[in-house]
């Protein structure tokens, strides 16, 4: 973990919550004014808060794109809700007595406020603040959906792993960043405190004034800091959450920079959906990204196989859509079918010794199953119930785990009967047996790199061959051969870019 990781997480979290102090405390002077409009504001930030993190960001990036623009924009509409609460709180607990002297005394409305009643509720309005900052720390880690970086990165790929030293070290640091912050944010709200019950001196004043300008001035800061573009040299991609991808990832760049002058940059981690739309979108922010065709086609364009005509692969189907719809292009198959497939514990090879799924239909009724929730959604022709009704299997349950802890969870002893990836090395740590798909229910998911159609013309002069060079990786790769080496960074935890190198050599594409 690295100083710049903890550094640009904390700096999120800090911009995020001045944007929110910027629109929750004028939200919160409104409702203090206007009741009935407050009744609506609250309504409002409430649903803000309702709403999941990653579907929020989600729908943010589709306005502003991939970054940390985006991941601030949502933390600061998550850490409303206090801010805007406690501002009507604090306005509304001002003794009535001290509005009447006030106006008795000729102040007028707005002045009112300023000089009486926002001192005096501050403190009030500083505790939502606080709460927010605590609260949008431990969010920010969804910065890793959308390509905003932070320790979100480290403890999703430590959930993946069962890496107990990663998850205890990212969480850890959290806490304490949290701790630190809500420390000093209560300092500064002892401190306001005091300064309602009697005036500051002269020096206090002074020292203040210079704290705020320091705070100011770090702020300012901040936001540029945030805001700035993420250094984008050369060919751009965006880092994927799954070992396979970043070993593709990896060795892309290795051989781009092997063989010519050009930078490949790898930016931020990010899911293979919200990738997708940053490369494809209008204002694009990455030029290439590794994925499959049966992912393109379900998760991506909403299709099914069914969908596919007759006489045509999925392969060349998708390949046609990308190009017509999309302006981008497959380089052809690197070897690997990450299909689904059903793995199974190692105490049912040894009780029931099954082959294949058809194998399972007479004893599904003394097993437990289970899949990530996507495989329980009734999107598309290859999930839970299509599946159990193709193949006749009755399990005697079946229940859905997040996607990040279903190797954990089986190897725990939770499962009989797991949904995997075909070429995932967490198959082999965690002791399952892929069965053979006898009847062909799961259709193919081959590997390939997904190009925009401009990348070629743009870096022709640069790299003239480029299209040839990133062709190198097809067929290089069989199904066994990537679980080896997904095995090796996702277990053995050996770094990505030592395990691509070594791979490459071996396949004579680098020199040693």
């Amino acid at each position: 973990m690295t100083f710049q990781i903890v550094f640009e997480h904390l700096a999120m979290v800090i911009v995020a919550l001045l944007f929110a102090l910027i629109a929750g405390v004028p939200l919160g002077i409104l409702s203090y004014f206007y009741p009935r409009a407050g009744k609506i504001i609250l309504r409002v930030v409430d649903l803000i808060q309702t709403t999941p993190a990653l579907a929020l960001l989600g729908i943010i990036m589709v306005f502003m794109g991939a970054g940390k623009p985006t991941v601030i924009v949502g933390l600061a509409l998550y850490s409303l809700l206090p801010i805007v609460r406690n501002t009507v709180l604090g306005l509304n607990q001002v003794p009535s007595a001290l509005k009447e002297a006030a106006t008795g005394m000729g102040m007028t409305r707005m002045y009112q406020l300023r000089r009486v009643e926002i001192p005096l509720a501050a403190p009030i309005i500083f505790t939502g603040v606080r709460i927010a900052a605590v609260n949008a720390i431990g969010t920010a880690v969804f910065a890793a959906m959308v390509g905003g970086g932070g320790l979100g990165n480290i403890i999703n790929t430590g959930i993946r792993q069962n890496d107990m030293k990663a998850i205890l070290s990212g969480t850890g640091v959290l806490m304490a960043m949290a701790l630190i912050l809500d420390l000093i944010m209560a300092l500064v709200e002892h401190r306001m405190n005091r300064r309602s019950d009697r005036a500051p001196s002269p020096a206090g004043k002074l020292f203040t004034r210079v704290v705020a300008a320091v705070t100011a001035l770090a702020c300012v800061a901040l936001t540029v800091w945030t805001f700035l573009p993420q250094q984008e040299d050369g060919l751009v991609l965006y880092e994927g959450q799954f070992s396979e991808v970043q070993l593709v990832n990896s060795m892309i760049k290795q051989l781009v920079e092997d063989r010519y002058d050009l930078t490949v940059t790898i930016k931020d981690q990010m899911t293979a959906v919200n990738n997708f739309n940053a490369m494809t979108g209008q204002d694009h922010s990455c030029d290439l990204m590794y994925t499959w065709d049966g992912t393109l086609l379900t998760t991506i364009m909403g299709l099914d196989t069914t969908d596919i005509p007759d006489g045509q692969t999925l392969y060349d189907f998708v390949n046609e859509k990308m190009n017509t719809e999309y302006d981008a292009r497959l380089m052809g198959k690197i070897g690997v079918n990450n299909t689904y497939a059903i793995g199974v514990t190692q105490q049912v090879m040894d009780t029931y010794h099954p082959t294949k799924i058809s194998d399972l239909v007479p004893v599904a009724g003394e097993l437990r199953f289970g899949a990530e929730s996507d495989f329980f959604t009734s999107a598309g022709s290859m999930k839970y119930d299509p599946f159990v009704q193709f193949y006749g299997l009755n399990f005697a349950k079946a229940t859905p785990v997040d996607i990040m802890l279903k190797y954990t969870a089986i190897e725990q002893g939770a499962y009989d009967v797991m949904v995997v990836y075909a070429t995932d090395g967490l198959n082999i740590r965690a002791g399952l047996t892929v069965l053979e798909d006898d009847l062909h229910f799961f259709p193919d998911y081959y590997g390939t790199i997904l190009v925009r159609n401009d990348v070629f013309e743009r870096f022709e002069e640069q790299a003239p061959d480029l299209e040839e060079t990133l062709s190198l990786l097809n067929d290089k790769f069989t199904d066994q051969l990537m679980s080896q080496l997904t095995y090796r960074v996702d277990v053995e935890q050996e770094p990505v870019d030592q395990v691509a190198h070594d791979f490459l050599v071996e396949a004579g594409l680098l020199e040693q």
